[in-house]
């Protein structure tokens, strides 16, 4: 029996989905971890920047992957993995032990999301568009609701619980699994020495813009600069020599995919910041609990569904639509830094979780249809790791402002992220039937 693209867009979604609640409703969590592992709030910032990087990593590596030994394989290793990583964060006893577990929880989060990505990518051209729809609706749900979800369980029943929510994508493997039959793998070898370059890349400077929250040494910051030159060139080199690598060359250099990726990268550092920001806000400047502030946040995942859909049904205004949501979004912000609004606050930031929906189904989209088949999981895995990096410089930047100006200005300085995002999208343009790649 074929599954409706409604159904297999909300399998993918809930594979998909509780990825988001790595970083947004563990960041609730956080004062709790302080207290209870006896650590400083500068060293328990690693419990989110652990889940950040390996999950960005982990779903470009996992993507390339499942493109060559098949998304079966990649999406039960993923789950293993998950249920690994959640079981060392419910034990651990430290600091240490905790960020351990996370990384492995974030490998396996990276793999099942990886495949939620390949299999919605893979979609037959007149199913996908139905496809990202529900994909879209259901991953703006996980995302809006994650403070609310992140409190409840942290203030009802543990910090532990809420560190290991990413576990979630477990309960929908088995509803992923059929689709996952169909999309065997080439066989074709991976580049490991590319992937390793681009490991180390991505890593060093996702640390190094953490660096100031992180309160890291000189000597420390010193070498994850060099590291980062070091990868990025050694990439760069590695991507003119082999075209075929795990960095292909024709898609890093394909004019959609740049603008795919400025596009994400803004809108994504617009919402992780605000994600840093906003409860802040409203929790210490406003007084609002923080299941008040989920809940208030939750219509936002009624617009991000409703825009997201909308989106994959006019392909050709999908850019439109993300600049019209992230361009409001940007001046929302700006003008709430001005006048300390707390009502401002949440409309601009419920716009950025319609922007970060719309941006996955287009981006997907877009992509998909210029990528074949074999190297689809590759190619919208690696546009979302530079999504994830985007996001962290977004969270990094708004906590690095919040050292030496008042949450209100750090509000205003946001606004700068989704209308890059807005401004790029206005560029991003949907490729003729005719032009599309169903099979190359």
């Amino acid at each position: 029996m074929t599954t409706s693209a409604r159904s297999t867009g909300l399998r993918l979604g809930s594979l998909f989905g509780p990825a988001i609640f790595g970083v947004t409703a563990a960041g609730v969590a956080l004062p709790d971890v302080t207290r209870a592992l006896r650590t400083t709030p500068s060293t328990a910032a690693w419990v989110l920047i652990a889940h950040a990087l390996a999950l960005g990593i982990a779903t470009a590596l996992s993507g390339r992957f499942a493109d060559s030994r098949g998304v079966r394989v990649t999406l039960l290793a993923g789950a293993d993995v998950l249920v690994a990583g959640a079981v060392v964060c419910l034990s651990a006893q430290g600091i240490v032990a905790l960020v351990i577990g996370r990384l492995v929880l974030a490998t396996g989060s990276g793999a099942t999301s990886a495949s939620a990505l390949v299999l919605a990518s893979s979609s037959t051209p007149d199913q996908r568009p139905k496809v990202l729809a529900t994909f879209g609706a259901t991953i703006a749900v996980f995302s809006a609701g994650a403070t609310l979800a992140g409190g409840a369980v942290t203030e009802w029943l543990t910090w532990r619980l809420t560190v290991v929510l990413p576990v979630l994508s477990v309960l929908a493997v088995p509803f992923a699994l059929r689709l996952a039959k169909s999309r065997s793998g080439s066989n074709r070898p991976v580049d490991l020495a590319g992937a390793g370059l681009l490991s180390v890349c991505a890593a060093s400077f996702v640390i190094l813009i953490q660096s100031s929250a992180l309160e890291l040494p000189a000597t420390v910051v010193g070498g994850l600069a060099a590291a980062l030159v070091v990868s990025a060139t050694g990439l760069a080199l590695r991507v003119a020599r082999v075209p075929e690598g795990f960095v292909q060359r024709w898609l890093v250099t394909d004019t959609t995919f740049l603008r795919a990726m400025v596009t994400g990268v803004g809108v994504f550092a617009g919402l992780f910041g605000s994600m840093y920001a906003a409860p802040q806000f409203l929790v210490r400047e406003h007084g609002w609990s923080v299941l008040s502030v989920g809940a208030w946040l939750l219509p936002g995942a009624v617009l991000g569904g409703a825009l997201s859909r909308w989106a994959s049904r006019l392909p050709a205004a999908g850019g439109v639509l993300i600049a019209a949501t992230a361009l409001s979004s940007a001046v929302l912000f700006g003008l709430a830094g001005l006048v300390d609004s707390s009502v401002l606050v949440i409309c601009a930031v419920s716009l950025g979780f319609a922007a970060f929906a719309s941006t996955q189904v287009v981006a997907t989209g877009l992509l998909s249809a210029r990528i074949q088949p074999a190297q689809r999981g590759g190619g919208v895995a690696l546009l979302n790791l530079t999504f994830f990096v985007g996001g962290g410089a977004g969270s990094a930047a708004a906590g690095a402002l919040a050292k030496s100006f008042s949450l209100t200005t750090v509000i205003a300085a946001i606004a700068i992220f989704p209308l890059l995002g807005a401004l790029a999208a206005l560029t991003l343009r949907h490729p003729r039937k005719s032009a599309e790649i169903a099979t190359r």
